[in-house]
C-alpha cells in the first residue's frame, strides 16, 4: 500500500489550522501541524513533509522567514510551499513567489480551493517524465529522470516550479515560450497565475544561473527563450 502524502500545516489560528487539518485528513492525507513558524521548522526539518501549507503572517518566525529557511537548506529545498496570507495585494503575493512558494491562497478561502491546489501541486510534483530525460543548452544541463540541474557539472538549488521552468526553457530549444505556454508547463494547465507572478521565477531562476544569467533571454511583449551565446540576444 503506498504511504500517505504527509502536510504540515503552519498557522497562528489554531480554529483554522484544526479546519484545514480535518479537510486535509478527509482527503487522505496524513497531517502534521504546528501554531507557530519555529515548531513548524522544527517539524518540517525532522520529518521531510510531501507539502507545507504556511501562513505569512505569525508572531516570532514569520512564514517568510520560515519559507527563506527551508528554501536555503538542500534538504528542504524542494518540500512544495503553499503561502497563506490575509493580504491580496499582487506585491505580497510576489513577496511569496519570490521566497520559493509554489502557490498562494488568500484568506478568506474556500477549503475546496485550498485542497485542489494541494492536489494540483502533488500531481505535478509526481507526473511521469518526458522520454527525453537529459536536456542541455551551453552549461546547463536538465537531468529529468533525476529532477537534477547543473551549471557547469554543479547543482543549480531550484524550487521545484523553478526547476519546471526552466526545463520547459531548455526542452523549447531556442524557441520563444509565453508567459501563458510557461504557467502550463509550469504551474498547470487551469492555474490562475499572474505574468507578474511568472516574471517573478523567471528572476529568480536567472540569479541562480549567476554569471550566465543572459542565457534566459527576455523577448520583449512575447515571452522568454533561452540561448546558448549572448550573440543570439
Amino acid at each position: 500500500m503506498a504511504r500517505k502524502k504527509r502536510i504540515l500545516v503552519v498557522d497562528d489560528e489554531r480554529d483554522l489550522v484544526d479546519l484545514i487539518s480535518m479537510n486535509l485528513q478527509r482527503h487522505s492525507f496524513e497531517v502534521l501541524h504546528a501554531y507557530d513558524g519555529k515548531t513548524g521548522l522544527d517539524l518540517a526539518q525532522r520529518h521531510s513533509p510531501d507539502l507545507v501549507i504556511l501562513d505569512i503572517m505569525m508572531p516570532g518566525l514569520s512564514g517568510q522567514e520560515v519559507a527563506a529557511a527551508l528554501k536555503s537548506d538542500h534538504q528542504t529545498a524542494g518540500i512544495p510551499l503553499v503561502m497563506l496570507t490575509a493580504k491580496s495585494e499582487e506585491t505580497d503575493i510576489i513577496v511569496g513567489l519570490s521566497l520559493g512558494a509554489d502557490d498562494y491562497v488568500t484568506k478568506p478561502f474556500s477549503m475546496k480551493v485550498l485542497m485542489a491546489r494541494v492536489s494540483a501541486i502533488l500531481r505535478r510534483k509526481a507526473a511521469p517524465e518526458s522520454t527525453a530525460t537529459v536536456l542541455a543548452v551551453g552549461p546547463v544541463v536538465i537531468d529529468q529522470s533525476r529532477h537534477e540541474a547543473t551549471l557547469e557539472g554543479k547543482p543549480i538549488n531550484l524550487t521545484g516550479t523553478e526547476f519546471k521552468l526552466l526545463t520547459a526553457l531548455v526542452a523549447a530549444h531556442g524557441r520563444v515560450l509565453s508567459r501563458d505556454q510557461l504557467m502550463n508547463r509550469a504551474m498547470g494547465v487551469g492555474v490562475m497565475v499572474t505574468d507578474r507572478a511568472i516574471d517573478v521565477h523567471v528572476t529568480a531562476v536567472r540569479k541562480k544561473l549567476a554569471d550566465f544569467h543572459w542565457m534566459v533571454h527576455t523577448v520583449r511583449g512575447v515571452g522568454y527563450r533561452m540561448i546558448s551565446s549572448q550573440e543570439e540576444a
